[in-house]
């Protein structure tokens, strides 16, 4: 077996790359939240407690927006962001705008998550350090309405209105950022409403994406069946003739899907185990390497087994480091250790900045924390890299 060659620049334990612009201070909180985070069971009591608390009024918004909403979140408005923004640039890592509203179901709440989207796609137009902008799907339409349309059951005549609003409002998006040349990030959701999400990124890709990928959907390879529907759409845009745009992540709703799985009495959607995972979304950057030139990449992954192979099979097929097709992506207040080093080798490389209204935003926060309960090492290797960096800067204080 052929052993790849390793590029000498990537070292994702060098923590003075990755926490180049984190003060002392900044260090102890983001070591104390990890601590906290790391604890399924506080996550488990403390989200319900803290909804309620918002719901009656407690005055709590001024310890989480400095707490946990500041480790992860740009801002409350676009204008919020601009710092972290700079900050990311500095280090040669870009932004993907996100904004982060979630669990708002009115007609009006669509309308205005619409025209926000619309807002960041004029924002990153002029700044160099936004490299992309995002929707999450059920930000613009009902998620139920989405579940009966995946269900193929039949809409009713003012149902059929509200889709096709709800197409409407993706299409504004998508049009925007063809017209801007900004690429935008369409988020994967649960597998019940899954389907209608991919008949729309499908139809975006066909209108915009003639010439180079600027809409991509998400592949969530914790699902059995995503690596199959990776190639299909790819075989489709080849009939088609369009660039696919593919988001490849592990996923975000694993326990949810099991739970539902069992409860409606069907095959559940997700991998056996995550070595099945970790094949699939290995094996998914190695066919969209194969055909780069026809699809457009974003590897979503805080993997730094599946990172590193990314970079490998670039550095073995002589692709360049800053292909315009290839992306690595993490989210903000994580895996800073890939995300600037990978940056300072040369690499393409975003961070998902989530911002809005502290109330707002909590869902998105406490469904972060959860998913960081439930993956394991995770929290552990963001304490330990902390506890690296402390170490090596008392060291270099003394010396």
């Amino acid at each position: 077996m052929e052993t790849l060659r390793v590029p000498v620049t990537l070292d994702f334990n060098d923590t003075a790359t990755a926490f180049r612009t984190k003060s002392d201070k900044d260090l102890n909180k983001a070591y104390w939240l990890f601590k906290m985070v790391s604890s399924s069971a506080l996550i488990k009591v403390g989200t319900p407690i803290t909804n309620f608390s918002l719901k009656i009024g407690v005055p709590i918004q001024g310890i989480i927006k400095n707490t946990i909403y500041k480790q992860f979140c740009g801002g409350e408005s676009i204008e919020d962001c601009t710092r972290s923004i700079r900050e990311l640039g500095e280090g040669n890592v870009t932004t993907i705008l996100d904004y982060s509203v979630e669990g708002e179901e009115t007609e009006t709440s669509f309308e205005h998550t619409c025209e926000e989207i619309v807002r960041t796609v004029a924002f990153a137009k002029k700044d160099q350090h936004i490299s992309f902008c995002v929707f999450k799907p059920t930000g613009l339409g009902r998620f139920d309405l989405f579940a009966k349309r995946d269900a193929k059951q039949v809409l009713t005549d003012l149902e059929k209105i509200e889709y096709t609003r709800v197409l409407e409002r993706c299409d504004r998006i998508c049009k925007a950022c063809h017209e801007a040349g900004i690429p935008v990030l369409i988020d994967g959701e649960h597998s019940w409403i899954q389907e209608t999400i991919d008949d729309i990124a499908r139809e975006m890709m066909e209108k915009y994406n003639t010439k180079k990928p600027i809409v991509y959907n998400t592949y969530q390879l914790y699902r059995h069946d995503k690596l199959a529907s990776l190639k299909a759409d790819f075989a489709y845009a080849q009939v088609r003739n369009f660039h696919l745009g593919a988001k490849l992540v592990r996923g975000a709703y694993m326990e949810i899907e099991r739970e539902r799985a069992k409860s409606e009495g069907y095959p559940s959607p997700i991998q056996p185990d995550k070595a099945s995972s970790d094949h699939d979304y290995n094996e998914g950057i190695r066919f969209c390497l194969d055909h780069i030139d026809q699809i457009g990449l974003m590897a979503g992954t805080h993997n730094e087994e599946s990172s590193r192979l990314l970079a490998d099979e670039m550095f073995r097929r002589d692709i360049p480091t800053n292909h315009p097709n290839i992306w690595f992506a993490q989210l903000l207040g994580m895996s800073d250790n890939l995300s600037f080093n990978l940056a300072a080798a040369g690499y393409n490389v975003a961070k998902y900045m989530p911002y809005g209204p502290v109330k707002s935003v909590m869902p998105y926060l406490f469904r972060r924390a959860q998913e960081n309960t439930s993956v394991g090492g995770q929290t552990s290797r963001e304490l330990g890299l902390i506890m690296a960096e402390k170490e090596r800067r008392k060291k270099a204080k003394k010396a």
